[in-house]
C-alpha cells in the first residue's frame, strides 16, 4: 500500500507491503534515497489505536489518533503532527490543489487515470458540487465535482480517455 506524508514540511513516501510472515516497509524523504526494512509479524502488536513493535533489538510503542489526513502520534516520548495520505486522499487532495476552479481556470488530473464518464458539456452552466466526470485512478472510481458555480468553455477528454498526471480535464470561465 502506497502514502505519502507530511511532517514539519519535509514529504515521505510510503510503502507498506504485507506477506503472511512479515512486512516489509519503505520509506523515502523528498531529498534522499529510499530505505527498506523488514519486520517479521511476531515483532508486532496492535493495541487500541496504538501499535508496539521491536526493530532491531529496540522496542517502539506508537499511539495514532486522527481522521481524514490529520494524525497525531505519539512515539518516543513525545507527540507529532502528520498529515498521511493515501491514494484516494491523494487524488483528491491534488484534484483540490491543482484542479479547483479557485485562482484557476482548468480542471487538471491530479493523477494517472482512465476517464469512466463525462457528465459536463461545452457551453453549460454548472452549480458548485455539481458531478462533472467519473476519473478510475488507482482501482477506485472518483467522482469528480464543480469547486464553485462556473461555465464550462472546453472538455478536454472524453468517455475511455487514459490521461496522465496534469493532463488538461476541463476550461471554465466565470458563469454569466
Amino acid at each position: 500500500m502506497y502514502f505519502q506524508a507530511e511532517q514539519k514540511g519535509i514529504k515521505w513516501e510510503i510503502n507498506v507491503n504485507e506477506t503472511r510472515t512479515h512486512w516489509s516497509i519503505s520509506l523515502k524523504p523528498e531529498t534522499k534515497d529510499w530505505s527498506h526494512y523488514e519486520m517479521p509479524k511476531s515483532s508486532f502488536l496492535e493495541l487500541d489505536n496504538a501499535i508496539s513493535f521491536i526493530h532491531n533489538n529496540s522496542s517502539y510503542v506508537f499511539d495514532v489518533v486522527g481522521s481524514g489526513t490529520d494524525y497525531t502520534v505519539y512515539a518516543r516520548g513525545s507527540y507529532r503532527v502528520i498529515k498521511i495520505f493515501n491514494d484516494e486522499m491523494l487524488l483528491h487532495e491534488s484534484l483540490k490543489q491543482d484542479g479547483g476552479l479557485v485562482g484557476s481556470d482548468k480542471l487538471s488530473a491530479g493523477m494517472p487515470g482512465k476517464i469512466t464518464k463525462v457528465f459536463a458539456e461545452e457551453g453549460k452552466e454548472v452549480k458548485k458540487d455539481q458531478p462533472l466526470l467519473i476519473m478510475e485512478a488507482m482501482k477506485m472510481e472518483n467522482e469528480i465535482r464543480s469547486p464553485k458555480a462556473a461555465l464550462i468553455k472546453k472538455v478536454f477528454v472524453k468517455e475511455g480517455d487514459v490521461v496522465e498526471s496534469g493532463a488538461a480535464l476541463i476550461s471554465f470561465e466565470k458563469s454569466k
